[in-house]
């Protein structure tokens, strides 16, 4: 640590220099370095401090001390190792924040509702008895004949698989790969003997 006397101080600027024996030049202070003591340095002030280069080559003191002149204790400092905690709202909790809340899920409620309502019965169709003396003219029954042979498609292809002339039909109509329409007029079997009757 150097020692040395404070040469010059110019107050409204917060700066001045120290003379020492050890250095060749003058040292500059700043106040920030002093900000400690609890007092403002005057001139002729002899001043313990260290040397620190600036990065523009120029050096300066830090870590000063005024001798003779008491440092200030450092200022109380409140810490709180609790994390910070959001404050919140007390609506929520409040008797009119509770009336609140019930109204607005009370009115969205029946808002849905009705909606519902609304959508169900526009969707649902209603007969009356005027559409029941139309229905059967709207909406004619259609008769399915009723086969009296029972014929399923059991692989024949041919004619001479054939039992009759209906089962000849019902294969060309309803199973595939039949060879029995040669020509291709819808009437299978045409040239079997034992159909000819029929046609």
């Amino acid at each position: 640590m150097n020692k040395g006397l404070l040469k010059s101080w110019k107050t409204d600027k917060g700066f001045g220099f120290i003379k020492s024996d050890i250095l060749e030049h003058d040292t500059f202070i700043h106040i920030s370095a002093l900000k400690h003591m609890s007092r403002k340095p005057k001139v002729g002030d002899t001043i313990y401090f260290e040397v620190a280069t600036q990065p523009d080559g120029k050096t300066k003191a830090i870590n000063c001390r005024i001798e003779g002149v008491a440092e200030l204790k450092a200022p109380y400092q409140k810490h709180n190792q609790q994390p910070h905690r959001i404050a919140k709202s007390n609506f929520a909790s409040s008797f009119l924040g509770k009336v609140a809340s019930i109204s607005i899920i009370a009115v969205l409620g029946f808002v849905a509702v009705n909606k519902y309502n609304t959508h169900s019965s526009s969707q649902t169709p209603v007969i009356t008895n005027d559409d029941l003396d139309t229905f059967d003219e709207t909406y004619p029954k259609v008769v399915i004949p009723k086969n009296t042979q029972n014929f399923t498609c059991d692989g024949r292809q041919y004619c001479t698989e054939m039992r009759s002339r209906d089962e000849a039909v019902f294969f060309i109509n309803n199973c595939p790969n039949t060879k029995m329409d040669g020509d291709g007029d819808g009437k299978p079997c045409e040239n079997d003997s034992r159909f000819k009757t029929e046609w």
